[in-house]
């Protein structure tokens, strides 16, 4: 036991003497060698530092990844000014060591702020600024504001302006409009990604570029192609859309008793056809409670958007979708950005300020898995879905958004995002729970993973698509720490980008060809047989 004892203690004295001067150096190297701002001490937290944990707890929206303490960073960067992220990467290349850079925190899998060999994150928290230009109809963003905060300073300078990016106001916009990014206004605008008209990024040499400067080809990878592949991205020029004064929402709920798998069923057909002005998703939700019969509660809700008021939309669901039953009653007119109040969830008569909270209203534990549907699913399929959702006891969830309108007239490879005409709508699966516990996280991941494979032969095929937004390390990873060849970073990246994934790959060749900027579901280099 003493043998033992002495060993650890050694270990743990090897570990120290290892890794506090990498730290230490890495600091001098930012305050000095880089001529980082003299702000630097400020802006590093190594792990002794008192506000390491809560700089790193901050904004990981997913407490699944809480207690990953075997995949904590050596030091936390927060810059303010462009000139620390040059010096972050830089020094860190100096000492071999990898980056994560997080803005919201949203990654599904935790890719943002863990890695398997050292590493540090770039905190964008505190380059978050949003400056608007109504006359021209554009706003500048730099990567670590949220979508809340996006929504909300649009509105203050205009109530007939917007943006066609999430419904989750705590996202941060390097990350949304790195994967594409879409919500309600996907119909009538396309992607986030699509309204992108400039960037400036910092790539792997250190050098600040902007469109003009880092070429087309980069240009277009970064819009869609995935967070972390090309370099740091600090800011970006997006387009604003225009929005009726008034806009309507309704949710109408309906159970499984009320033919809720009927209208789903009807859905399909109905939603991706309809006019560009109309989004209606739906929103599958297991809640586990149970009835009386003791069987699990399962609503579905039809959640929609109408860029128009009630009079125009009434006519409008009367012809083309009277099963639903849609009244006047049942809808709702507000400004556009109130919408976005109401789609996060906040109770109604939210004043805008909530879009400014960091925090999400509901927190905890999730798997999430994601799909394309290109031909509408067999009624009896649906009803398969309750059979499946019987059998997971914590909060299940089915999130259908429909495509069709402005994603049918954009190529697929216009941008990276290739999930264009063809896809009646996306599937977001997702399973939610708050216990702890290695094998409590077993169960319910190998739940949703029985759901999606039960999915298999309703959903796309060759290759079966995936969001690259919605992160999914079952389709395949790097392999401890070690970079994935191009056949087999394949496995996901066919599923996430299709016939843009090598197109993607040359692109990573050209601006980062020792693959310093890299994940376990990272854009891999292009080999020599395939250039």
């Amino acid at each position: 036991m003493k043998q033992i004892i002495v060993l650890i203690s050694i270990l743990i004295a090897v570990s120290w003497a290892t890794s506090r001067p990498i730290q230490e150096e890495f600091r001098q190297c930012m305050s000095t060698q880089f001529k980082a701002y003299t702000r630097s001490f400020e802006i590093i937290f190594p792990r002794n530092s008192s506000l390491y944990s809560s700089l790193l707890q901050s904004t990981i929206q997913n407490p699944r990844w809480l207690n990953a303490t075997t995949f904590k960073p050596l030091l936390i960067v927060t810059p303010f000014h462009e000139s620390e992220v040059q010096a972050a990467i830089l020094c860190s290349r100096k000492y071999d060591l990898q980056i994560r850079v997080r803005s919201g925190g949203h990654d599904y899998e935790g890719l943002s702020f863990l890695c398997r060999t050292p590493f540090i994150i770039i905190d964008l928290i505190n380059m978050r600024s949003i400056e608007v230009d109504i006359k021209e109809e554009t706003a500048w963003i730099q990567s670590g504001a949220t979508l809340g905060e996006l929504y909300y300073t649009i509105a203050k300078k205009s109530l007939v302006h917007g943006f066609p990016a999430g419904l989750c106001p705590t996202v941060g916009i390097g990350g949304h409009l790195s994967g594409g990014g879409f919500g309600t206004l996907v119909r009538k605008f396309g992607v986030a990604a699509d309204n992108v008209v400039d960037a400036y990024l910092i790539d792997v040499n250190g050098r600040l570029v902007d469109r003009k400067a880092m070429g087309e080809e980069l240009f277009w990878a970064i819009r869609g192609g995935g967070g972390g592949n090309f370099g740091v991205i600090l800011s970006w020029k997006i387009k604003l859309v225009r929005v009726p004064k008034s806009v309507t929402v309704f949710t109408v709920p309906r159970t499984v008793e009320q033919s809720a798998s009927e209208l789903i069923h009807r859905w399909q057909y109905i939603a991706p056809e309809m006019h560009e002005d109309l989004f209606i998703r739906i929103v599958i939700l297991g809640v586990g409670e149970k009835s009386s019969k003791g069987k699990r509660i399962d609503n579905v809700s039809f959640n929609s958007l109408f860029l128009g008021g009630i009079d125009s939309l009434i006519p409008l669901m009367n012809k083309n979708f009277p099963e639903l039953g849609l009244k006047a009653e049942d809808c709702t007119e507000m400004t556009w950005v109130e919408s976005t109040i109401y789609f996060a969830g906040f109770p109604k008569g939210s004043p805008l300020e909530v879009l400014l909270d960091k925090e999400q209203l509901y927190k905890s534990k999730f798997k999430a898995k994601s799909d394309f549907v290109t031909e509408p699913i067999p009624k009896n399929a649906i009803e398969g879905i309750w059979k499946m959702f019987q059998e997971e006891e914590e909060i299940a969830i089915m999130i259908m958004d429909p495509f069709g309108g402005k994603m049918n007239e954009i190529l697929e490879f216009e941008v990276p995002f290739p999930h264009r005409k063809g896809n009646l709508y996306n599937i977001q699966y997702m399973v939610k729970w708050d216990e702890d516990g290695l094998e409590t996280s077993s169960r319910h991941v190998n739940w949703i993973r029985s759901l999606y494979n039960y999915m298999t032969p309703f959903v796309s095929k060759f290759p079966r698509a995936a969001y690259v937004n919605y992160r999914d390390l079952d389709l395949g990873t790097n392999k401890n720490g070690k970079t994935a060849t191009y056949r087999e970073a394949a496995a996901w990246g066919d599923k996430y980008f299709k016939d843009n994934f090598k197109r993607l790959a040359r692109v990573k060749n050209k601006v980062d060809p020792e693959n310093f900027f890299r994940n376990e579901q990272s854009i891999p280099l292009l080999p020599e047989p395939w250039k």
